[in-house]
């Protein structure tokens, strides 16, 4: 998913989506991740690919918050309007076609993140 990313907030501690509709996230494939999902509450890691215009000064300012030992988190609307933060555990920047893309990898509330599995219903070989 596409969305537009900015971060002119007055604290250092959250990157702030400004336009667009909430991110799409997806459990995080790799198994390095695993290894980030330390804490007192059973999580998901997930990921999320977002459009940015400055994108190695988002992942700056995640590195300078993880360097003071600091959480910094994902702030974004959710689709009735409330206001939500996730935490990010790694952040990386890529040019692509589109322009630059912010690669989070966030931590949700195991309860939140949902298993979608599909199925090709294509067994029409018998009739």
């Amino acid at each position: 998913m596409m969305l537009a990313l900015e971060s002119y907030t007055a604290m250092d501690d959250k990157i702030t989506i400004i336009e667009g509709p909430p991110p799409t996230f997806e459990l995080a494939p790799e198994a390095w991740v695993l290894g980030l999902n330390e804490g007192p509450a059973q999580s998901a890691m997930v990921m999320t690919r977002l459009r940015t215009f400055n994108g190695p000064a988002l992942v700056e300012r995640c590195y300078n918050a993880w360097r003071k030992n600091n959480p910094i988190h994902l702030e974004y609307r959710l689709p009735d309007g409330m206001q939500q933060e996730t935490p990010i555990v790694a952040a990386r920047t890529v040019d692509a076609e589109e322009g630059q893309m912010l690669i989070l990898w966030l931590r949700i509330p195991a309860e939140d993140a949902e298993l979608e599995i599909g199925f090709d219903d294509n067994n029409d070989e018998n009739e």
